[in-house]
């Protein structure tokens, strides 16, 4: 498979994620404790992987814990409505940051439904909808898509946590029902909240998350070679993700790291360095928008001690 130049295999970063690890600060920040099941896990945990074009992948830390992936599942959901579609899309989501918090009603009434991008929570149901109307199983094509990508068969959906977001989940069918009002969303409410709280419960390592995300480092083709997005289509969710990937603090992430990057309050961040690799850091310990703070600073460390970044 040819790309633009030859990248380095994992092997190679395993020392500069070794240092990385050996200087992080974790037990900063607080765990999602708006989220019943995830309350309880202990901030102090830590992991990071690598994961090269072919396949290689290296870690640290708790790498191969599993864990609650939350809102990085949204960018595979993106992605495969991406390749259904293709850019109808862009018609009922947009591609700008929020400014607000992830699941915020402020902006949709001043235009007309249509959520910012489908990154926060709005944005999210409406691609979540999207996949569900072409798939008939929005949360099992998810999943297996996650499994096929990252080379594990035992990934699962945490159905306790699921079960958690849904006795919790207000915001969410408010968001959902008002955007439906708009007809942005086209399937029944109660079972699109149900394979949205679902798709955000799938429990992944570090290196699974790696491995699942290198589709975009490699310019859309899959694991097994085959294309699932076009390179342009690619390079859209590699800039949305730069723009909106981290909640209203993806300024500030752009500044520190410098690569695409989606985050979730399970504590884990997936990062995309296109030709090189992807990177995925997990620490339970979130800042008051949502992001690990110990993630942040590890691909901040990342970025700087190899100096890749798209900038």
């Amino acid at each position: 498979m040819p790309y633009e130049h030859e990248a380095p295999k994992a092997e190679h970063y395993l020392s500069v994620l070794e240092e990385i690890a050996a200087g992080i600060r974790t037990g900063r920040g607080r765990s999602a404790d708006y989220i019943p099941a995830l309350a309880c896990v202990d901030p102090d945990r830590f992991g990071m992987a690598v994961a090269d074009l072919d396949g290689g992948v290296c870690g640290v830390g708790e790498w191969r814990t599993p864990f609650s992936t939350q809102s990085i599942t949204k960018v595979f959901a993106l992605a495969l409505v991406l390749a259904h579609e293709g850019a109808e899309l862009w018609d009922h989501v947009g591609r700008e940051p929020s400014g607000n918090p992830f699941n915020s009603l402020v902006q949709l009434e001043y235009e007309n439904g249509i959520p910012r991008n489908p990154f926060i929570n709005a944005g999210a149901l409406v691609v979540t909808d999207r996949l569900q109307t072409a798939t008939g199983d929005a949360s099992a094509d998810l999943l297996a898509f996650l499994r096929a990508e990252s080379g594990n068969p035992e990934l699962r959906f945490d159905l306790e946590v699921a079960a958690s977001e849904a006795a919790h989940g207000d915001r969410n069918a408010a968001l959902a029902h008002f955007i439906a009002s708009y007809g942005h969303i086209r399937q029944p409410i109660p079972p699109l909240l149900d394979h949205y709280f679902r798709q955000c419960s799938i429990e992944m390592d570090c290196a699974d998350l790696a491995l699942a995300t290198g589709f975009l480092a490699r310019h859309g083709v899959r694991a097994d070679g085959s294309r699932l997005l076009s390179r342009s289509e690619a390079k859209q969710i590699n800039a949305v993700m730069m723009t909106c990937g981290t909640y209203d603090a993806a300024g500030d992430f752009a500044y520190r790291v410098g690569l695409p990057g989606k985050s979730g309050v399970g504590g884990g961040i997936v990062a995309v360095v296109p030709n090189r690799c992807t990177v995925c850091v997990w620490s339970p310990g979130l800042d008051a928008r949502g992001n690990s703070v110990a993630g942040v600073d590890a691909l901040d460390a990342f970025t700087t001690l190899t100096g890749l970044s798209v900038f």
